[in-house]
């Protein structure tokens, strides 16, 4: 494996991950500072919870959480086929076994099955189509239960703010990308 992309934290620190090819992964740096971010107390991580990792790639992200945080369970959804089988291949490398579940899957579709039972939603599409996250957050938006964290990855120079219905909690920029950390109001 010739990826510098591992995971950060936690029980599977250093491990090295797999990569699709084209992929465009959240680097080291922007992962961490985003966990460190999240540490903050807006999220008790103390209780089970379901993350949702709704354009994974290589799954960094939601291997992340199950390597720092035992009572996470997370959902991996992709369109690309490749990256669906690189999620897999680097959740073999944990054996994650049932706190994982991935879905080859569209992530606008998938918000119908698994928009109702996250309680927090990593959205990270892919740069070059900025428009789907943007609408994927819209849809989002009217099928999320409230108090539901979003943490939103945009290119920085591309970002839009949050919807209606969102408060935001943290929005900072680390080189090209921009994390918006969201919660979903009562509205």
């Amino acid at each position: 494996m010739n990826s510098k992309l591992q995971i950060i934290s936690g029980r599977f620190r250093g491990r090295k991950l797999y990569l699709p090819s084209g992929a465009r992964p959240t680097q080291n740096r922007a992962r961490e500072a985003l966990f460190n971010m999240m540490s903050s107390g807006f999220f008790n991580f103390d209780d089970k919870f379901v993350v949702w990792d709704a354009f994974s790639g290589s799954g960094a992200f939601g291997i992340e959480c199950l390597s720092r945080y035992p009572n996470a369970n997370v959902i991996f959804t992709d369109i690309d086929a490749e990256s669906i089988k690189t999620v897999r291949k680097n959740l073999a490398l944990i054996d994650a076994g049932p706190t994982a579940i991935t879905e080859h899957i569209d992530a606008m579709h998938a918000i119908k099955k698994y928009g109702s039972v996250a309680d927090l939603v990593f959205v990270d599409a892919p740069y070059d189509t900025a428009d789907v996250g943007v609408a994927f957050v819209r849809t989002l938006t009217r099928r999320i239960k409230a108090g539901c964290i979003l943490i939103w990855e945009q290119e920085a120079a591309e970002a839009k703010d949050a919807p209606d219905g969102w408060d935001v909690l943290r929005d900072k920029i680390y080189g090209r990308a921009r994390f918006m950390i969201l919660r979903r109001n009562g509205e």
